[in-house]
């Protein structure tokens, strides 16, 4: 990230409960203003991570998204209105954080990512947020980011329940230490079947958004190491701890996915030889339907 960027007068108001915070100052929001994001997904995840990134000031917001609003959208989709059915959700959401924050430029990627193009999306972003609804998406972020070095956020969603984690630490583990394959396809189903709370996207959102802007600050502890979940039926939070595995496909000494390219990115998400065991079941997640 390059020097924090200096404030003008209306910026000092904009963001005046950040700047009077000593974690934050002058120069964090300085900060927050030269930080490049990049969002995969503008949908249920995507919204309320957009929304806070760019009320918080991040100064530029990359988003990944090839679909339309749909009116099924709107019950949790909130940077999406009634009017926007039919649109394109890197359009709406432009627009979205153009009237919310100004100071914010936005990067439409109206596409699929996918194997071929991930790795030249991420590179000029500081921060990846993963806000996807799939998991052949879900393992090609994690591969690619932690091939890359990159730092970036997991969030999924189903029902009432949700989880989120933040990988930042090249040394720590990731995803596939923990979810080393997808469940076999049909297993789980996803929330346009299951149907899922509106509420409960914004707050795995939010927390996802949280998670960033503490990267960027270089402040507070992180979810690094640790899946977060949430039962909103419950109102609980319970965590995990997410332990690097020394024989993972992706991120050990002995890497057997070397490159994204050499991965089927189907539902299964298979890796090239072997197999490992996780702890938990992978949630499904939405993002995007």
């Amino acid at each position: 990230m390059t020097e924090p960027a200096k404030l003008d007068g209306e910026q000092v108001d904009r963001y005046s409960r950040h700047v009077i915070l000593d974690e934050v100052g002058p120069e964090g929001q300085g900060k927050l203003l030269n930080t490049r994001v990049l969002c995969i997904g503008a949908g249920g995840l995507g919204a309320p991570i957009i929304q806070y990134l760019a009320a918080a000031g991040i100064g530029t917001i990359g988003i990944v998204d090839d679909d339309v609003v749909e009116r099924s959208n709107l019950q949790r989709q909130v940077i999406h209105g009634d009017d926007d059915i039919g649109r394109k959700k890197v359009d709406s959401a432009e627009e979205f954080v153009n009237s919310l924050n100004p100071d914010v430029t936005v990067e439409k990627h109206d596409v699929r990512l996918d194997a071929s193009n991930i790795e030249d999306l991420i590179a000029d972003y500081d921060f990846v947020v993963d806000g996807t609804d799939n998991f052949a998406t879900r393992y090609l972020v994690n591969d690619a980011c932690t091939l890359a070095d990159k730092p970036f956020s997991h969030g999924a969603i189903f029902k009432f329940e949700g989880q989120v984690t933040t990988f930042t630490d090249p040394d720590g583990p990731c995803y596939r230490c923990m979810f080393p394959e997808a469940p076999p396809e049909g297993m789980v189903p996803n929330c346009a079947t299951a149907g899922v709370i509106g509420a409960l996207p914004g707050i795995i959102g939010v927390i996802q958004a949280t998670e960033v802007v503490k990267h960027v600050l270089g402040k507070g502890r992180s979810l690094d190491g640790r899946m977060l979940f949430y039962d909103s039926l419950d109102m609980s939070f319970d965590e995990v701890e997410i332990r690097k595995d020394p024989d993972c496909p992706v991120c050990s000494d002995s890497p057997e996915i070397e490159s994204v390219g050499e991965v089927e990115y189907t539902q299964a998400c298979s890796i090239p030889t072997g197999e490992g065991d996780g702890d938990e079941e992978p949630i499904a997640g939405e993002a995007d339907d």
